[in-house]
């Protein structure tokens, strides 16, 4: 067997700075590349997309009026 084989996979660089990741942290180098990741998602910025949503449907559901 050679070294190569035996050796560890490469770790992935930090998705926000792309400096080498710390354990600590993983997949990020820091706490502040995994603040920054976290207010992405929270702002919104990381969107799948799909089809556009009516505004009556994205709403909260409709009440129906009650019988007394």
């Amino acid at each position: 067997m050679t070294d190569t084989e035996n050796a560890p996979p490469a770790a992935k660089p930090c998705p926000i700075c792309g400096k080498p990741a710390v354990v600590r942290f993983k997949p990020f180098c820091s706490a502040r590349c995994a603040d920054i990741d976290l207010g992405r998602w929270l702002k919104g910025s990381y969107v799948i997309p799909g089809e556009p949503v009516d505004e009556a449907e994205e709403g909260a559901p409709q009440q129906r009026e009650r019988e007394d």
